[in-house]
């Protein structure tokens, strides 16, 4: 029986994973809090709409990025910690600034400087122009990890569904099938190509491993996980069942 082992959000968007219990879904909308805000960088103003990935501060531009983690606390506000840093907790609502601030020291000089953090329309602002979560596989990751020829930690793909019990790269193969996600219904749209944020490690947010290179060498692509959206609401949780419809 396959299963959810892990539920993972990023209140904003390239800054910080949280992991969660559980959540409930609703249909034609992301993950409850994922990617609800971006980090604007550059000449990025707020359109009220959905943007493209390289308007924001991301991981694959600013690998330091990568070892932020986040806590929503009881209030609303979002903890973030970096390893190099003090630990800030925020209103997004009202404490963009002061956010833009601490991500400076760990943003690279030569990229477009941050700029404001923006509010996600209702769709959330994934790297898809519409509502999704990203589901993954443990069995794929053990295996790109065996031929990295070393443990890869599964913040580096910043996915929100972990299944275990699926066979390696089994979910490449669901595109346009339905899951039974505990009491939700979601259909899986395109699978995900990779960046160079999948490089760095998570903890020191630092590029050590090339699973680009060895995606393309033993598999021939840079595809890791999928895109799904969800066509029925209801409540999930780790260890709650995935049937392929």
């Amino acid at each position: 029986m396959a299963s959810v082992a892990q539920i993972w959000r990023h209140p904003i968007k390239g800054i910080g994973a949280e992991q969660l219990d559980g959540a409930a879904l609703t249909a034609e909308r992301p993950l409850p809090g994922d990617r609800a805000w971006a980090m604007g960088v550059g000449d990025t103003v707020d359109t009220g709409t959905w943007q493209r990935c390289l308007n924001f501060a991301r991981g694959c531009q600013g690998p330091r990025l990568m070892a932020i983690t986040a806590r929503t606390l009881e209030d609303g506000r979002i903890h973030l910690e970096h390893p190099d840093t003090d630990p800030l907790a925020i209103d997004p609502a009202t404490q963009g600034e002061l956010l833009a601030d601490w991500l400076r020291p760990l943003w690279p000089s030569e990229r477009p400087a941050i700029a404001g953090l923006i509010k996600a329309p209702k769709e959330g602002m994934s790297d898809a122009n519409y509502a999704c979560l990203s589901i993954l596989g443990t069995a794929s990751l053990a295996a790109l990890a065996e031929a990295c020829e070393k443990p890869l930690d599964p913040r580096r793909f910043r996915g929100n569904l972990w299944v275990e019990g699926w066979e390696p790269w089994q979910e490449l193969d669901l595109v346009g099938k339905r899951l039974a996600v505990g009491g939700a219904v979601l259909e899986v749209v395109e699978r995900i190509d990779r960046c160079r944020a999948t490089q760095v490690n998570p903890d020191t947010g630092e590029e050590d491993t090339n699973t680009l290179r060895t995606l393309r060498k033993h598999w021939g692509h840079i595809d890791f996980g999928v895109k799904a959206r969800v066509v029925e609401s209801g409540q999930i949780s780790t260890g709650a069942e995935v049937r392929i419809l």
